[in-house]
């Protein structure tokens, strides 16, 4: 009798299904849909439309989770063999995606926030810190925080027209000394791509700072590779577009700061050389690498969580994911403007989700929602994210109830 299929090869399986070129519905329901059946069974015949936010679960993600427990309910203490060879394989998928050279250029976090507050704690003065009012709350939320109490020196660069950020006036704000900069690589609330983020990188670094880039929103449905843009560091996750749940999240740092010689006050035993030695020397020896970034006992099982969605979003391919993504939001986009709605999306500078500013886009976030089709809203901006499992039915009966709606 042959084993079970593992939850690599079923992807794998499932994805060579679906031949070379692009991505069209038939194929997608024929062999990805069923990638997806608990989900399916579970949900109804509600419309999802907010793969932006909580990205959709595979099946394995399950047998992934039961997977970690079960070497706990084997093992006990004996599970940090397996536990640890998870996150080994966990970076080295995130690095992939990333273009790091190295899987230790990912040190696993629970929150992007996590992440950002180990690179300011890594200055041992009052650094000068660039943002743009365009970050995410929970970056926002610990920049203006760490302001008030005097820890950071922060500017903020405000949006243009249609909230679009500037790269001239990010550029400005750098001026000629900034120690750190955070942009994100895809705006959270209008879905617009920064603009030349190269540009702001070379500004960042002749300013003498480092930039730290936010690809919560772009990892996965656009094609980027963090390393060639020689950002110091990135944090994102795989709550979205990654399919990993809560709690799956990373710092990416660049190999240059690998050397031991950038270190962070947020550690723990875990960036020790050797933790399980149990050894105290005074200083602290920390691990070599990326290792050294790592902090206390780390959560295991979101560790597991991601897997599935991460061997999923590398066997199909950022590339057809996009273009696929790009056409979804442009068929949504014309059958909004058919009905008279306009929205933003489906071109090269937005992101994965189609967008309404409206007034009372909350309002109709619930409105949809009562009507079995599942949006959400940031201010005036309702935002709409068709992904591989929307058909071409579920996008036109968006646009025929929000335009009714809208009107």
């Amino acid at each position: 009798m042959n084993p079970p299929a593992t939850t690599a090869e079923r992807i794998d399986a499932a994805t060579a299904a679906l031949g070379p070129g692009e991505l069209t519905e038939s194929v997608l329901e024929r062999h990805i849909a069923p990638l997806f059946s608990r989900h399916k069974l579970a949900y109804g015949e509600r419309i999802y439309l907010a793969n932006h936010s909580l990205g959709r679960p595979l099946d394995a993600t399950a047998d992934d989770v039961r997977e970690g427990l079960d070497a706990w309910y084997a093992e006990q203490g004996g599970a940090w063999d397996a536990w640890s060879a998870a996150m080994t394989a966990y970076r080295t998928r995130v690095a992939e995606l990333l273009g790091a050279p190295r899987p230790d250029c990912v040190v696993p976090k629970t929150s992007a926030g996590q992440g950002l507050r180990a690179v300011l704690n890594s200055y041992d003065g009052v650094p000068r810190v660039v943002a743009t009012r365009g970050e995410f709350d929970s970056l926002d939320v610990i920049l203006r925080e760490y302001a008030r109490r005097g820890r950071i020196e922060l500017t903020l660069v405000e949006p243009r027209s249609a909230g679009r950020f500037d790269t001239a006036d990010i550029i400005a704000a750098i001026g000629a000394r900034a120690d750190l900069v955070v942009v994100s690589e895809v705006v959270f609330n209008t879905g617009w791509r920064t603009a030349d983020l190269p540009a702001i990188v070379a500004a960042t670094h002749a300013a003498g700072g480092r930039i730290l880039v936010d690809v919560y929103h772009s990892l996965g449905v656009v094609e980027s590779d963090i390393a060639a843009l020689d950002a110091d560091f990135a944090v994102g996750g795989g709550y979205k577009y990654l399919r990993g749940g809560p709690g799956s999240c990373y710092l990416y740092l660049h190999p240059r700061h690998l050397d031991g010689a950038l270190r962070t006050l947020d550690t723990g035993w875990f960036a020790k050389e050797a933790p399980f030695d149990y050894a105290r020397p005074d200083p602290p020896r920390y691990a070599s690498g990326g290792d050294g970034w790592l902090e206390s006992t780390p959560a295991v099982l979101p560790i597991y969580q991601a897997r599935a969605g991460l061997q999923f979003t590398l066997a199909i391919g950022v590339a057809r994911l996009r273009a696929y993504s790009l056409a979804s939001q442009r068929r949504l986009v014309a059958a909004l403007a058919s009905r008279g709605v306009a929205a933003l999306g489906g071109t090269e500078d937005r992101g994965a989700f189609v967008v309404v500013t409206h007034p009372r886009a909350g309002e109709l976030a619930v409105a949809l929602r009562e009507r079995g089709i599942v949006t959400d809203a940031r201010g005036p901006y309702l935002r709409l994210c068709p992904d591989v499992l929307n058909t071409e039915d579920e996008l036109q009966r968006a646009a025929v109830e929000l335009a009714a709606l809208a009107r």
